[in-house]
C-alpha cells in the first residue's frame, strides 16, 4: 500500500480535490484508503487538552525526576 499527505478543502459540494499531480499518478479503478483529519476551527477542547495532560502526568512518578537532573545538571570542563 502507497501513502500520500496533502491539504485541501471541502466544497461546497462536499468534494474533496487531490493535487493534480497526485490525481494523475493513481490508476483509475484503484481502491483507496481515505483518512479525513482536520483541527476544528475553535482549537483544542479545552476539557480535552486537560483530561489528556492529566492522563500524561498521572503515569509521572519521583524516580523519574533523575531526568530532569540530568538536563539541568551543567557538563563537566
Amino acid at each position: 500500500m502507497k501513502a500520500v499527505e496533502f491539504e485541501s478543502t471541502l466544497s461546497p459540494g462536499g468534494q474533496i480535490s487531490l493535487p493534480p499531480g497526485l490525481a494523475t499518478d493513481i490508476p483509475v479503478g484503484e481502491q483507496l484508503r481515505i483518512v479525513v483529519m482536520w483541527e476544528p476551527s475553535g482549537g483544542a477542547d479545552p476539557e480535552w487538552v486537560l483530561a489528556g495532560r492529566q492522563a500524561f502526568e498521572s503515569a509521572y512518578s519521583p524516580e523519574d525526576a533523575v531526568y530532569e537532573q540530568l538536563l539541568n545538571d551543567t557538563p563537566p570542563r
